[in-house]
């Protein structure tokens, strides 16, 4: 019983490891190079091979560089083929698990492969060799490039190279590479063919559409990234012996292994039926054109055409024309041979440019049966605005268009001067494709106004005689007793109206003051109906006396607002419809009237508030002799001027230098809303007295002193002794003491007032 187990278990772990084979592709290194190419690349009678060859791995005892692999069901392109590789062969087998990166410095490179790259320092190197002899012109195989290399930035720096060489057998000629990128001479490389990358030191795509993918690690194959199934091809000479050289060398250095997985059965001798005509290549064949199929071979042969797999009746002729989409076959039996040479191409149509015929109407100004068109205009029409169709190109004859003979074609498109005819549009589309459309060109000389006259007010800031119209506006000046349906078009000159060019914005500022002509194109569609000069008028409206206006509001009474009454409208921001307002608020007022054009102008007036002055009291320094002054005490809001005499006003209300006696002090406001005045008196003091009976200064007194009520009057000798006091109500002192004359001498005095001012000085006594 254990027995059996063990026996269930070896059954269970061999099904297991087939199942998890048959993810990836197995190799076998043990082929030779005959069988590599008899066996599996190359199974056709339509080629004779021979002087087979292969070099590869030197060191590896036991394991070669080359070998078949089989796909199993891993979803592998190639069900089967052949690979050759800068490693071991069977380290290209799945999973992508770990980095093959092994060689030598001793297994050397290929000069030939060096030559046909342009490159230097191969190592590595693995090449299949043999001759073989086509009874047909044309060879083709299919292949893979993978490559350890496809990581990181190394696309951007690092490739191994690889090269297909082919050249006739013994020949002394170079090889030519039949690994390149389709259509080009550029060689399959790992920097010539991969995605953006888009790391630090990245670089931007190449040829993305031949790159495969990036493998995970459940790839088939134990590479990092490969290209797309791509083809070798070259055109032969039937019965010529050629020798192919099939190569791959790691470059630089032996890091980082590469591979080439050629298709089994996919050396393919047979006819060239020229590329693919596909929509996705740019290259697909115009509607209504025939495109032939050529697949002569020589000698007595026999042709079978096929569509989409289908045979055709009667299609038994080397060439055969095309007039539908398809996949087109032949089948050549070459002679008496065994040999069925075959070739495949997609052809695909497009249909030629769908364009319209169209007319172009334009006006006859001069009425001299010519009109210049701008067929430029007719550009879009023709194209039925289909973007991508190419540029139009206007003929005279029909010939010269169906031809495309561009020498022929009318060159000033722009200002066609023509008599009333048919012309010819050629367009072609970005296939290549091409049609031609007819364009009548044909005049009109509808009756249209001489001219019209479109006015404007002056209405911005700056009243200069420029002003930006509308012109939507001016459309109903233009249009009026015109059919309807017309639109209009505005241009700077009557040429531009006529070719449609430089056309005005509708918002348009004229550039000559005041007035200038600009010209109204009237459309019919795309018809020119009738053009008319448009005269523009700039109408200024800038009255006199109506700059920013001050007006002063007096005790906040009621002040009349004014302008002249010559307008034609009167409107004020408080309501007011006449050439006046009476307004008692300070603030901004402003009217705007308008003249007989309508034009409107605005003045503004700004309402100041002030008010009558009133004197509080009029503050006296006296008593100094020549240096008296005043400071007059106010109350109110006005902007007020100071005087003390009515004639000169000052902005201080601080005097200086007033003389002894009396005086008024003025107030008023300098914007008229009245003033106060008070009188009031300066005291001094008499510098002698004669007291010598005469009646004439005999008595010592200070003028005006009854002013200062309550005040006390002291006279002192020269040595402070008090000699007569007196009020302001007596009369003053007669030079007595005692009733004894005193002497001639200088005496003094001490005013004591009541607010406690005491004022001193002294005079003199003369006899």
């Amino acid at each position: 019983m254990k027995f059996i187990k063990n026996i269930l278990c070896i059954c269970f772990l061999s099904c297991f490891a087939v199942k998890s084979t048959a993810q990836f592709i197995t190799v076998d290194d043990t082929y030779s190079a005959q069988q590599l190419v008899e066996n599996v690349l190359i199974n056709s009678p339509c080629a004779n091979v021979s002087n087979f060859s292969v070099i590869g791995d030197p060191f590896s005892s036991g394991q070669q560089s080359f070998g078949y692999f089989n796909s199993g069901s891993s979803g592998f392109p190639f069900s089967e083929g052949i690979v050759l590789s800068t490693s071991r062969a069977k380290k290209t087998e799945g999973p992508n698990n770990n980095l093959i990166d092994e060689g030598s410095p001793l297994w050397l490179g290929d000069s030939e492969l060096e030559q046909a790259l342009n490159i230097t320092n191969t190592y590595n190197a693995t090449l299949l060799e043999f001759d073989f002899t086509p009874l047909t012109s044309y060879i083709s195989f299919d292949y893979i490039f993978a490559s350890e290399e496809y990581q990181g930035t190394a696309p951007c720096r690092y490739s191994d190279g690889f090269a297909f060489l082919l050249k006739e057998a013994g020949s002394s000629n170079q090889y030519r590479n039949l690994a390149l990128i389709p259509n080009t001479n550029t060689p399959v490389l790992v920097t010539s063919v991969h995605p953006a990358i888009s790391d630090p030191g990245g670089c931007p795509a190449i040829n993305e559409r031949y790159f495969g993918s990036y493998n995970g690690a459940s790839s088939p194959i134990n590479f990092n990234g490969q290209t797309v199934v791509m083809t070798a091809e070259a055109n032969v000479v039937p019965g010529t012996t050629y020798h192919i050289k099939l190569v791959i060398a790691d470059h630089e250095n032996i890091r980082y292994d590469s591979a080439i997985f050629l298709g089994g059965g996919t050396f393919n001798v047979g006819t060239d039926l020229g590329p693919d005509q596909l929509i996705s290549t740019n290259n697909p064949v115009c509607q209504g054109t025939s495109y032939p199929l050529d697949a002569t071979e020589p000698g007595t042969n026999n042709y079978r055409w096929f569509k989409d797999n289908n045979p055709i009746i009667g299609a038994n002729s080397p060439i055969y024309n095309v007039t539908t989409s398809g996949v087109y076959k032949v089948e050549i039996t070459l002679g008496t041979s065994a040999c069925v040479a075959t070739g495949e191409v997609t052809i695909e149509y497009v249909p030629k440019p769908a364009l319209t015929n169209t007319t172009i109407v334009q006006c006859d100004e001069d009425s001299d049966g010519y009109g210049l068109f701008n067929l430029t205009k007719a550009d879009t029409i023709i194209r039925n605005n289909d973007p991508i169709l190419g540029n139009v190109t206007y003929y005279e004859f029909l010939a010269d268009a169906q031809n495309q003979d561009t020498a022929q074609a009318i060159t000033n498109i722009a200002n066609y001067e023509s008599l009333p005819k048919t012309i010819y549009a050629g367009v072609g589309n970005n296939y290549g494709c091409y049609a031609v459309a007819t364009v009548s060109l044909q005049l009109s000389n509808n009756p249209v106004p001489l001219f019209r006259d479109f006015e404007t007010c002056d209405l911005d800031a700056d009243i200069d005689g420029f002003f930006a119209f509308n012109l939507r506006d001016a459309d109903p000046i233009v249009l009026n007793g015109l059919p309807a349906g017309l639109v209009v078009e505005y241009y700077p000159t009557i040429e531009d109206a006529i070719l449609q060019t430089n056309i005005l914005p509708l918002s348009y500022t004229n550039t000559i003051q005041y007035q200038m002509y600009i010209y109204a194109k009237i459309l019919n569609g795309p018809d020119c109906y009738g053009i008319i000069p448009l005269h523009l008028f700039v109408n200024s409206h800038s009255p006199d006396n109506f700059e920013d206006e001050t007006v002063i509001l007096c005790d906040l009474n009621t002040v009349r607002l004014e302008v002249d009454n010559i307008f034609g409208s009167y409107s004020w921001s408080n309501g007011g419809m006449s050439n006046y307002t009476d307004v008692s608020t300070p603030g901004e007022y402003t009217v705007t009237v308008s003249d007989s054009n309508t034009c409107l102008a605005t003045k503004k007036f700004i309402v100041v508030p002030s008010d009558t002055p009133v004197i509080v009291q009029v503050e006296i320094n006296d008593l100094e002799e020549t240096d008296n002054t005043i400071l007059i005490h106010y109350t109110g809001s006005g902007n007020y001027e100071f005087s003390v005499d009515g004639i000169i006003f000052q902005d201080s209300p601080y005097f200086t230098g007033i003389s002894a006696g009396e005086h008024t002090a003025w107030v008023r406001d300098k914007n008229g809303c009245g003033e106060a005045v008070e009188t009031f008196y300066v005291l001094n003091y008499p510098k002698y007295f004669t007291p010598n009976a005469d009646g004439y200064n005999d008595i010592w007194n200070i003028p005006n002193v009854t002013r200062l009520s309550g005040a006390t009057i002291a006279i002192f000798d020269r040595y402070g002794k008090l000699l007569y006091k007196f009020t302001p109500k007596q009369k003053g002192w007669d030079g007595k003491y005692n009733s004894k004359d005193l002497p001639s001498e200088d005496y003094w005095f001490a005013i004591h007032m009541e607010n406690g001012k005491t004022v001193k000085g002294h005079f003199a006594l003369k006899r």
